[in-house]
């Protein structure tokens, strides 16, 4: 069975293509983060955030209203660090694929 996974297919796998790419942005967001040489106050508020993302992924599929509360959190952490912005929009991007934000 193929999978739509963005624009790559994946054979065989069972995993929910939003989950893959959610666990693809947070991973490479953590690596950049880890990679950055400059300390700011909130960076081990940001690390544990996205390990807590990385845990709900790999959970299977997470809760949104806990995904959208802990990407705010990633954002208001790291939204200041312009090198981070990519990284900080794609794990943005994937937790968008659960949904938008629900009905005010």
């Amino acid at each position: 069975m193929l999978r739509s996974v963005g624009q790559k297919l994946v054979a065989g796998s069972e995993e929910d293509p939003r989950v893959t790419e959610l666990r693809t942005a947070v991973s490479r967001l953590r690596r950049e983060l880890a990679a950055h040489p400059a300390e700011f106050p909130d960076r081990a508020v940001a690390e544990d955030e996205l390990a807590a993302l990385d845990a709900m992924a790999a959970g299977g599929l997470p809760e949104v209203p806990r995904l959208r509360r802990s990407l705010l959190v990633v954002a208001g952490a790291i939204g200041s660090v312009s090198a981070l912005a990519k990284g900080l929009g794609d794990v943005r991007n994937a937790v968008e694929l659960f949904g938008g934000p629900p009905p005010r």
